[in-house]
């Protein structure tokens, strides 16, 4: 049934996870389960792969939700706080050795939204009403997420406009 897109899954669920292969890889599975056990069922109404993106999008989404709840039960409030006060910023982040990893840190620095629509249409190749779908919003929001993500990167990797 997916054929040759699971190395497109597996970036597309690494992505959702921000770089955490072991949580990408849990995602993964447990996408693939909701599909098997079709609590996930394709209607038709898109692409295939537009449908498994959202599937797998969702899915790291509840992990998500359901890890920080865990992870707050037992840390406390207190330790959660001081935990996210320390964490780097973007700019700290950003890697000027190779152009890909500039491009990746460029990329963690946009908002969430901006960031997924440039994955999506760039290295997944879906055009920008697949895209929406898949990121459950509307078309004419994707185009303006889109437009903004291809601008700010722009201006973080000091590219002309013609050049992005």
């Amino acid at each position: 049934m997916l054929g040759g897109l699971h190395e497109e899954c597996w970036g597309w669920a690494l992505a959702c996870c921000r770089g955490a292969e072991e949580t990408a890889e849990e995602v993964l599975h447990m996408s693939y389960h909701k599909v098997l056990d079709q609590r996930a069922r394709y209607d038709g109404r898109s692409a295939f792969k537009t449908w498994l993106f959202s599937v797998i999008r969702l899915t790291a989404l509840d992990h998500q939700r359901w890890s920080v709840r865990r992870w707050l039960r037992f840390v406390g409030l207190e330790h959660a706080e001081e935990s996210a006060a320390s964490t780097p910023s973007a700019g700290e982040a950003l890697d000027r050795r190779e152009r890909c990893s500039e491009v990746r840190k460029a990329l963690k620095s946009l908002p969430a939204r901006q960031a997924e629509t440039l994955r999506l249409v760039f290295f997944h190749e879906l055009k920008l009403d697949e895209a929406a779908r898949v990121m459950g919003i509307s078309p004419g929001s994707a185009r303006q997420h889109y437009e903004r993500g291809k601008t700010k990167l722009r201006a973080l990797l000091q590219l002309p406009p013609d050049d992005a």
